[in-house]
């Protein structure tokens, strides 16, 4: 395949919307199928195209639904293999949200408590078909989370942005659980002993091994994404601060907290989030509380316990205690 330099959805998510019209004898337009089909990554723009010409063979309101329910681990690349080998659901939604531009430049997921639940939220920038896009994204995550866990996983509900367009008994019909509209966040809501659901196809010698390809893409991706740019620096020096990581990249503090907010995001937000990843992967991998604290750059224990209590709602010792 020929690469593409530039923000894009990897080919095989893209590949999900022409089976899907193979498979239902539609006929998507040439041209755009044999561009699509000759590159590793769909340019957003031409995944744009993609989406409308889906939708207008595709006028059921549930069509996204049922989409959704269909896209498999293949799909999402090489970051479905590193979820799917994951020892746990909590440690998979964890790596979702570090790897998820594997998949696309064009949407993020962040993990939120709120209580006793946590919200797997959804950000996006789509511009075309957004609702069609995120209820495909929501039923997708959904769907493999039950299917990796051997339809363990019950979920404490979905949340939309968009009104409906079809009626609500329909969608929770068609995705077993409570659906709820017109909310402040698109999410995916479980409750915390979801969490340690453990996975059916764990697998840590070989999530490993998939884990150092995937750290890979998203060094090549980088390039084009300041946000990539800034995680890669982070995840390689997590001590480093804003003017550090500015420096690095030859420009000022205030012209890389621009250039992250024209991608919707600030270098403390980016910095926090990448921290939070790698504090997780130490505490699974036995790593000594103090000596994650000293190597994320937290001043002793207890700024680090402050700082993971406030991600979590849970101390260090006790996330090593209930993931264990």
């Amino acid at each position: 395949m020929t690469p593409h330099s530039g923000p894009g959805v990897t080919v095989y998510y893209a590949q999900a919307l022409i089976q899907w019209a193979e498979d239902n004898g539609q006929e998507l337009p040439a041209e755009l199928v044999d561009r699509i089909q000759g590159l590793d990554r769909v340019p957003l723009a031409w995944q744009d195209e993609l989406w409308e010409a889906w939708c207008s063979l595709n006028p059921d309101p549930l069509a996204a639904i049922r989409l959704g329910a269909n896209i498999h681990i293949g799909n999402l690349d090489s970051a479905g293999l590193l979820l799917v080998t994951c020892e746990t659901l909590g440690e998979a939604l964890q790596e979702l949200e570090a790897y998820a531009p594997v998949i696309s430049d064009g949407a993020s997921f962040r993990m939120r408590r709120d209580g006793e639940l946590v919200y797997v939220q959804l950000t996006h920038q789509m511009g075309v078909r957004a609702i069609e896009r995120t209820e495909v994204a929501l039923a997708a995550l959904l769907y493999l989370a039950r299917w990796a866990t051997a339809d363990k996983f019950q979920p404490a509900g979905v949340w939309f942005t968009h009104a409906p367009l079809a009626p609500v008994a329909k969608y929770e019909a068609a995705l077993g659980t409570t659906v709820h509209f017109s909310a402040p966040y698109t999410s995916l809501g479980l409750g915390l002993d979801q969490l340690n659901l453990p996975m059916t196809q764990a697998n840590a010698s070989l999530h490993d091994h998939i884990r150092e390809y995937a750290d890979r893409v998203l060094d090549g991706l980088g390039s084009n994404n300041m946000v990539i740019r800034v995680q890669q620096v982070v995840r390689h020096n997590p001590s480093w601060g804003r003017e550090r990581v500015a420096e690095h990249f030859q420009m000022s503090g205030r012209q890389l907290n621009r250039r992250l907010e024209e991608e919707g995001l600030s270098f403390k937000i980016v910095r926090e989030r990448t921290l939070e990843h790698l504090a997780v992967r130490h505490l699974r991998d036995g790593v000594a509380v103090a000596e994650i604290a000293s190597w994320l750059g937290y001043s002793g224990e207890t700024a680090f316990t402050r700082a993971f209590r406030r991600w979590h709602g849970i101390t260090p010792a006790q996330f090593r205690s209930s993931a264990t």
